[in-house]
């Protein structure tokens, strides 16, 4: 069966930035038969497209590409070209982190969730705003409540047990983003924040019964609300859309 993007018209395929479809993982056959439309920068942060960039290494921008998990084996081979900082995101770089100390980003570095252990033995150099995010510090998070940012913690899926305890200190609007706080969500109607709603997956009937309260640049991006997309089409934020894995899905797959 066709996708989204199969049923647009040609005018509606043309609303999609090119820079944003580079991003799209899902978009890769659009993307090798558009070489000359691509947005190098924003491609190089796609997991994805690795066998493009391998083979033009000159277009790449190293600084996203130290992002990408899935280009650890160009990084490896151009430790010389690396961005340290954004490498420090990584969590297929590990060992690269652990070899060179010197070089981490210890803020950047706590948002990354196989970065826990060398955390821990480095508690004075983390950023706790965005540890409060990772979902693989809840254990430091426990422990270090007087630390915690309780924006960062109220998205954090793996810590709605600390947030049910601490009710008073949670932070809506990144509540409302949070998957797994759904039922905190439903039980406190009135302190739902619609915008950061709009983008999260779990939340798509709750958004449905209330499409009037949607912010649709949001929605445009959540992967499972592409039925509404669809059957709202001019009220669709194209950049949004453009970057939307679910674009390319198929009754029930995404193309690979």
């Amino acid at each position: 069966m066709a996708s989204l993007y199969d049923r647009l018209t040609e005018k509606q395929k043309g609303k999609l930035p090119w820079d944003n479809l580079s991003l799209n993982p899902k978009a890769i056959y659009l993307l090798e038969a558009n070489l000359d439309l691509i947005n190098w920068t924003q491609l190089s942060l796609n997991p994805e497209a690795i066998h493009i960039l391998a083979k033009n290494l000159d277009k790449v921008n190293w600084d996203w590409l130290s992002r990408n998990p899935a280009a650890i084996h160009i990084l490896e081979e151009n430790l010389d070209k690396v961005d340290w900082r954004n490498l420090s995101r990584n969590p297929a770089a590990i060992h690269l982190l652990e070899q060179n100390l010197d070089k981490v980003d210890w803020g950047e570095l706590s948002t990354n969730p196989a970065a826990i252990h060398l955390i821990e033995n480095h508690l004075d150099e983390a950023n706790w705003w965005l540890l409060s995010e990772n979902p693989a510090a809840i254990h430091l998070l426990e422990d270090n409540l007087d630390e915690v940012d309780w924006h960062g913690l109220s998205f954090n899926p793996k810590a709605i047990h600390i947030l049910e305890k601490n009710f008073d200190s949670v932070c809506f609007s990144s509540l409302s983003g949070n998957r797994d706080a759904i039922h905190i969500l439903e039980a406190n109607p009135d302190k739902i924040h619609w915008t950061c709603l709009s983008e999260n997956p779990e939340a798509i009937h709750l958004l449905e019964a209330n499409l009037d309260k949607v912010c649709w640049s949001f929605l445009s991006g959540n992967p499972e609300a592409i039925h509404i997309l669809e059957a709202n089409l001019e009220k669709v934020d194209w950049d949004a859309l453009a970057e939307n894995p679910a674009l390319f899905k198929e009754d029930g797959y995404l193309i690979k």
